[in-house]
């Protein structure tokens, strides 16, 4: 199938397709005679699983290392397992941030309720946020 053909059936745009080729999570494909790239089934498969990968936060670059061991040593999912560790300690860390940012933010709006704009000092920007 042409790249338009395989664009639509997998819902995205030929300019996806074009980059991932060139990221090398989908194989370049056969050429016809006229120049057209030609797409097998196996094209639709690999689409499916770059997207269901990016769902499950993996990169690009990871996604590639992950097809790139499938190709060489059979089933990833050792490496696979590796990676969605990892990923779900950043995410851990990463929450662990956001629950300290929302404590902060909830602290300077208990001290904004109060302040009296009145009271302000002329030198600084805002009194909430800053204290000095």
């Amino acid at each position: 199938m042409r790249i338009g053909e395989l664009a639509g059936q997998a819902g995205m745009t030929t300019k996806t397709l074009r980059f991932y080729e060139q990221a090398q999570v989908l194989p370049r494909p056969a050429r016809t005679a006229s120049g057209y790239r030609d797409y097998d089934e196996t094209a639709l498969v690999r689409l499916r699983f770059v997207r269901a990968a990016q769902a499950a936060g993996l990169s690009l670059a990871e996604i590639r290392t992950v097809i790139t061991v499938r190709e060489s040593q059979g089933p990833p999912c050792g490496h696979v397992t590796a990676l969605l560790d990892r990923h779900a300690a950043a995410l851990d860390e990463r929450i662990t941030e956001l629950q300290a940012t929302r404590a902060e933010v909830r602290r300077l709006r208990d001290r904004a309720a109060t302040l009296n704009p009145a009271t302000c000092r002329e030198d600084g920007v805002c009194d909430v946020i800053t204290t000095d």
